[in-house]
């Protein structure tokens, strides 16, 4: 049976129809004239359940300024995002679902885009935005899968999929190594108003990628102190045991993001420009933890309805209804076909979109909207949410209008109903799933010809003999206990043009370990130095976590000028080894940068 005539099932049993032929979308309700282009700010939160604002009834903290989007703006009040961080990014990026496009973990290389995949800034950006993006991008370090490579002309922030420290914590901005300034979410808010700034005579596309209430739990005083000691009014329902210290600092993280939400509408105000901008508020997954959420089943990682609901809220003043709320499920997947739509963009890429233009919902009060299902998909477990039920990944059956919390297993009282929808599953999983390994043997590229520096951080490499990893979750990890000229460090790399580079490699040592002579090669190529100065300061992390963290701590790494090295195109290893280690140890490891020069 054919996905189109299951789906066509599907529907009926629903009481709803499908049309099979394409539609011509409806004409823009919009007053803007079409040669004014609207502003758009995308706010996308990391790790925020859909319970941990206000307008979800979260008597818990104050959030006012994201309340204010919805309030002056639209609500949908059912709309589904990934189980986790990359794959969410992926598909609101992309416009298709995150196994399309080359994405299958959230670290080492299986977060990157396709390069064949269009991105929502490239959109833009070919329609004459000025493109920036502030905060965690997860969807590639190296270019071209950095994020200057996908459509953003200015990048400052990180590329992994979680940091280890939030207080003037090493950043890049693009592709140099810097040093932050301030808490991270301040200092990417300060980012994003002086890029608005300077493009106000300019349509402009900001993109906010926030890491917060992401682990660590990091928070500034202010927002802590205001949390940590109150009683929590609303907990979790489980029967799973909620750390309410741990959930404190994230309802704190929340307030500080909602101080920068407002900040942004501020300035937005100053430079007159609030009434042609489109500003979006979203989160990437359900929380990353055990707490108030609305009595639903999951949390992050989950393809529960815990796990894969966020809130949207859009408000573009007098353009978008205020205080609109929308019932119709919709997706990640919709964003970059809305946002286009609602910006009057031609959307050319090389893909075709899994997503759908929410715009005659947002502008229409009785839109005609054919019936979806919306899928739910992560580490092998995959779920279906129709607008009344949710197949979940156990193909039990919840009816969600009469049973949020997914406690009553209707499969049996529904079965064809069930069968068809276990045949969608089926289907989409033979569509959308890669057909080979392909993705996940690609290498890490070095020395793309039109970009200046390629990071090549522990993060990627792989350790042998001694040597280990600092901590499990390799994002922000760094290499140590390096203690033998048989251990070494290897990276899978693709030098994509021939070229000479400046490399710097960023360490620390010891003062009674100093001396040691070292070795980076790749192929015939070669760079030998000696650790001469002496770089030994302690992890940091402890002293600023609210709640104990899983991820790895930091420390402050020196920069070690390592000189110049030609590199051939191809594929090769790059390998770090000991040649000569007076001391007990060699150094520690956190990344090699290369800088093009030639």
């Amino acid at each position: 049976m054919t996905n189109i005539l299951v789906k066509c099932l599907v529907l009926a049993i629903l009481g709803l129809s499908l049309s099979c032929k394409e539609k011509t979308e409806p004409e823009s309700t919009s007053n803007a004239p079409r040669n004014e282009k609207p502003n758009i700010v995308l706010i996308l939160a990391d790790d925020q359940g859909w319970g941990d604002l206000v307008i979800s009834g979260n008597n818990n903290l104050a959030t006012p300024n994201i309340d204010a989007i919805a309030n002056n703006g639209v609500t949908f009040d059912h709309f589904y995002v990934s189980p986790v961080c990359s794959p969410t990014r992926a598909e609101l990026l992309t416009g298709r679902y995150f196994p399309r496009v080359g994405v299958y973990s959230t670290s080492s290389g299986g977060e990157r885009l396709n390069l064949d995949e269009t991105t929502l800034a490239e959109v833009f950006k070919q329609a004459g935005y000025a493109t920036a993006a502030y905060g965690k991008w997860h969807n590639g370090m190296q270019p071209p899968y950095h994020p200057n490579a996908r459509g953003f002309d200015d990048f400052y922030g990180f590329c992994s999929g979680h940091w280890g420290n939030y207080f003037s914590p090493m950043l890049e901005h693009n592709g140099e190594i810097v040093k932050g300034d301030g808490f991270i979410i301040d200092d990417l808010t300060n980012k994003g108003l002086d890029f608005m700034d300077r493009n106000k005579e300019r349509p402009f596309f900001l993109y906010l990628p926030y890491n917060t209430p992401h682990s660590p739990m990091q928070v500034p005083d202010e927002y802590w102190n205001r949390l940590k000691d109150k009683e929590l009014a609303l907990k979790y329902h489980g029967e799973e045991e909620e750390n309410e210290n741990f959930t404190r600092a994230a309802l704190a993280m929340v307030e500080n993001i909602d101080y920068n939400v407002g900040r942004v509408i501020d300035r937005l105000r100053d430079l007159e420009l609030e009434e042609n901008t489109l500003i979006i508020y979203l989160s990437d997954n359900g929380p990353n933890g055990w707490r108030w959420n609305a009595g639903m089943r999951g949390r992050k990682g989950s393809t529960d309805e815990g796990g894969v609901r966020s809130h949207l809220v859009m408000q573009w003043k007098n353009q978008l209804p205020k205080g609109k709320h929308i019932s119709e499920i919709a997706s990640s997947i919709d964003i970059l076909p809305t946002l286009s739509d609602l910006a009057q963009i031609e959307v050319n890429t090389l893909k075709p979109l899994d997503g759908k233009s929410l715009k005659p919902l947002l502008m229409v009060n009785s839109p005609s909207w054919d019936a979806r299902v919306v899928y739910n998909h992560w580490n092998g477990s995959t779920s279906i949410r129709t607008q009344k039920y949710r197949l979940d990944s156990k193909d039990r059956l919840y009816d969600m209008v009469m049973d949020g919390g997914q406690t009553t297993d209707l499969s049996g009282k529904l079965p064809q109903l069930t069968d068809s929808l276990k045949q969608l599953k089926r289907d989409w999983l033979q569509e959308v799933m890669p057909k080979s390994k392909a993705t996940e043997d690609r290498p890490f590229t070095l020395g793309h010809p039109d970009y200046v520096y390629t990071q090549i951080p522990a993060r990627d490499g792989v350790a042998h003999g001694n040597i280990d990893r600092s901590n499990r979750h390799p994002n922000d990890t760094f290499f140590t206990n390096w203690k033998s000229t048989k251990d070494s460090i290897s990276w899978d790399v693709e030098v994509l043009a021939d070229g000479e580079f400046e490399v710097e490699l960023y360490y620390t040592v010891k003062e009674q370990d100093l001396g040691s002579e070292f070795e980076l090669r790749l192929g015939e190529s070669s760079l030998k130095a000696t650790i001469t100065t002496a770089h030994d300061p302690p992890l940091v992390g402890a002293e600023r976590d609210r709640d104990p963290r899983i991820e790895s701590y930091t420390k402050d790494f020196r920069p070690m000028d390592l000189g110049k090295i030609t590199l051939k195109k191809g594929r090769g290893n790059l390998v770090l080894k000991a040649l000569k280690m007076p001391g007990e140890e060699v150094m520690d490891v956190r990344l090699l940068l290369f800088k093009r020069v030639n």
